[in-house]
């Protein structure tokens, strides 16, 4: 059996108080560090080289749940990225905190009200992917999820059906695997994926947590082992290419949603929890705050979506 690396971190680095804290996203150009809180309709950005003083809030008009670079933005449009949001995908005003959608799924009113997309990733073709899941505030989760991938020729297609919260998505080094979360299964799954035609198959479980506990995002490193967050379980694992949990970070909190890495250090977010026991006796303190700890790997270059624009 492998040895299992362990690190434990007790204070946050950002005391935010937030309510859903997700989407972390390094943007190594600007050495700026961004995330959301999908429940309060926040865009929160921090300049790395002047620290936590620095962080600014956006009010976003729709909840967001992932965000993403535009390698050749117009410049026009210089101040956009683009968004996963409430309705679908769509480009973000970084002054504003307007949204304009670019790929909406769906147009009855109902199912727009009760959906709202949640994490995603590019991949080394530039297309956005993201899954669209039942909006909590509106309804419990049900089956009803599903994986889209927006093209750079704002084209949709929806590539896995039936997923409960569709979560971490991710490749493997060789760019032949992609991995997706489905939180509520405890599982992990893997897909063969075409990177010339951005096609997936034959999939299968990669990972099981094996408790009931829920695998939330995720972030690859350069060895290829994906560090996914456990909400409810507050930790973040490391799972090895071939499935098996290698190294745990401990974090004073329950709900752990998501790690990025900056360099050698993973920026972990979490959300609120309303209750204290005797495994995370100060829960309700520590939760929705921003973390961060040093894992000694580097992380995966994060890909830009290219947007053919008209």
């Amino acid at each position: 059996m492998a040895s299992i690396t362990k690190w434990t971190v007790s204070e946050p680095y950002i005391p935010i108080s937030g309510s859903l804290l997700e989407g972390p996203f390094y943007d190594y150009n600007k050495n700026e560090f961004r995330f959301v809180d999908i429940w309060d309709q926040k865009l929160y950005a921090l300049d790395l080289a002047k620290g936590p003083d620095s962080l600014q809030t956006l009010e976003t008009s729709e909840s967001i749940g992932v965000t993403a670079n535009i390698e050749n933005i117009s410049e026009d449009r210089k101040d956009h990225i683009v968004a996963a949001a409430k309705y679908g995908f769509a480009l973000l005003n970084r002054k504003s905190g307007e949204l304009s959608y670019i790929g909406k799924p769906w147009d009855e009113p109902d199912k727009l009200r009760r959906m709202r997309f949640n994490d995603g990733a590019v991949d080394s073709k530039g297309r956005l992917w993201a899954g669209a899941m039942n909006d909590p505030k509106v309804q419990n989760p049900g089956n009803e999820g599903v994986l889209f991938r927006l093209d750079p020729d704002l084209t949709l297609h929806r590539m896995v059906e039936q997923l409960t919260i569709p979560n971490g998505i991710g490749w493997n080094l060789a760019n032949d695997t992609m991995y997706l979360t489905d939180s509520p299964t405890g599982k992990i799954f893997a897909f063969d994926f075409d990177e010339s035609t951005g096609s997936i198959s034959n999939r299968r479980v990669h990972f099981d947590i094996g408790e009931p506990k829920e695998p939330d995002g995720f972030a690859i490193d350069v060895d290829g082992c994906i560090w996914s967050a456990v909400y409810g379980g507050g930790k973040v694992i490391r799972i090895s290419p071939e499935g098996k949990v290698i190294g745990e970070i401990s974090l004073p909190t329950r709900n752990i949603t998501c790690p990025a890495f900056v360099g050698t250090e993973l920026f972990i977010t979490t959300a609120k929890d309303d209750t204290n026991d005797d495994q995370f006796p100060e829960s309700i303190r520590y939760g929705g705050h921003l973390y961060r700890v040093d894992v000694g790997v580097q992380g995966q270059l994060k890909h830009e979506f290219h947007f053919n624009q008209q």
